[in-house]
């Protein structure tokens, strides 16, 4: 799909990390941008930072389906043409199944993971591509969209206190090729993106000696992931038309230990 200026694009988590890259880098390929967070303040400073012509900010819980519908409707009114929603929004608290004293791990600590991760992101990628499909198709392929979801190596390696996390990174892969099958014959495609230790600004606030730790087991290159390397992939995911229903590592041949 050739990226142009008429397009609109959903970025959830839009506010920082990976979300803020992508936003940042689509909006420098010409796309408009609708930032899905929760974050007002922060949200109103991106919107100066892209451009308040191409780029609104948008208020919701990724948990809540009205919400979402409505703002998916709000994006068509204010920008038209959706054809691309890249799900970055999600948390990633550690906890144990079992703590120091044997107590269980809270219920509600574990659903609300699930709740915001997996099935925040299937709840907006659901309304965008309702919205997606309406389109005329575009290109020698006659596609309509791409849905990017963002899973993480803890879906293939979850460490331990990662059984929330990695439980819904891993829903998140195997979300993947059944629902690009789902939108085939619609022509939207599904595309997932597993990153590995990335450099986002909530873990470059951690010590440098934590931070030295965390990237002693990426092979090559030996550093952090950039937020703009996912960005790039994002954009290639984008334009290559016979991507479809794969998730990709991105993680410098990382693999997670236990600890």
């Amino acid at each position: 799909m050739q990226i142009t200026t008429t397009m609109t694009a959903i970025v959830t988590g839009g506010c920082s990390g990976l979300g803020h890259a992508t936003a940042v880098a689509l909006r420098a390929q010409g796309m408009n941008v609708a930032i899905f967070d929760m974050n007002e303040d922060v949200g109103a400073d991106r919107v100066t930072e892209l451009g308040t012509e191409q780029t609104r900010f948008y208020r919701v819980d990724v948990r809540d389906s009205a919400a979402v519908e409505a703002a998916v409707a709000e994006v068509e009114q204010d920008f038209g043409d959706l054809r691309l929603c890249v799900n970055c929004a999600g948390i990633a608290p550690a906890k144990r199944v079992l703590d120091r004293e044997g107590n269980p791990m809270p219920l509600d600590d574990f659903a609300n993971v699930i709740n915001i991760n997996l099935i925040g992101s299937f709840n907006v990628a659901r309304a965008a591509a309702a919205a997606m499909a309406k389109l005329a198709p575009l290109g020698e392929a006659q596609e309509r969209g791409l849905i990017i979801n963002t899973a993480s190596v803890a879906g293939y390696e979850g460490q331990i206190g990662q059984t929330a996390y990695a439980a819904s990174k891993g829903g998140i892969i195997a979300l993947s090729l059944p629902m690009a099958r789902d939108l085939s014959k619609v022509g939207i495609r599904v595309n997932t993106i597993a990153p590995g230790i990335m450099g986002t600004p909530m873990l470059l606030a951690m010590p440098e000696n934590v931070q030295d730790a965390l990237k002693a087991n990426v092979p090559f290159p030996d550093r952090l992931g950039l937020p703009e390397e996912f960005a790039k992939l994002a954009i290639h995911m984008v334009e290559n038309a016979y991507l479809n229903g794969e998730t990709i590592r991105l993680d410098g041949a990382l693999r997670m230990p236990p600890k």
